[in-house]
């Protein structure tokens, strides 16, 4: 089902909004990390993992689902399609493969946020797995940002087949 112009221009609107922002609110989620991981005040390292975890029920998970929605929408109403062209269907990939991973991820951040008001030596909350996490994140996010812009060429078996439809 094609959309018109004007709903396809405002789904893509919609689906580059939610993808740049999920890409910011990641960003956001990394300076936190950083500051949990490298600062010596008790207090912020404290207060960050709870506010990480805020950013990631606010921001970073209704932003990746909204990128995923927004991005399925565009795909199947627009010209690219979902499997027709390689970069579409490796953004696919990439969105569902973090997406899972962001949900799996967040009983972690849960229970950094849990423990940190109430844990006696901060060393404990010292974990370089979210700096790591939210860096891997940004370049999944970077990389179909990349493949969005720069549409690299190449049609997947079904895409050739629908450019050139077999005559009986």
């Amino acid at each position: 089902m094609r959309m018109g112009q004007r709903t396809r221009k405002f789904a893509l609107t919609l689906h580059v909004v939610a993808s740049v922002g999920w890409l910011g609110a990641v960003a956001a989620y990394l300076v936190l990390a950083i500051a949990a991981l490298r600062s010596e005040d008790a207090a912020l390292v404290r207060g960050a993992y709870p506010l990480m975890e805020l950013v990631m029920w606010v921001a970073v998970v209704p932003l990746s689902l909204g990128s995923l929605l927004t991005g399925l929408v565009s795909a199947l109403g627009g010209p690219w399609g979902l499997v027709r062209h390689y970069w579409v269907l490796f953004k696919l990939v990439l969105n569902l493969v973090a997406t899972t991973l962001l949900l799996l991820y967040t009983r972690s951040i849960g229970h950094f946020a849990d423990l940190a008001p109430t844990v006696p030596d901060i060393g404990v909350l010292r974990d370089s797995t979210h700096v790591l996490h939210s860096v891997l994140a940004l370049l999944v996010l970077l990389a179909a940002t990349v493949l969005a812009v720069f549409k690299p060429r190449g049609v997947t078996g079904r895409g050739a087949r629908a450019e050139c439809p077999r005559s009986h």
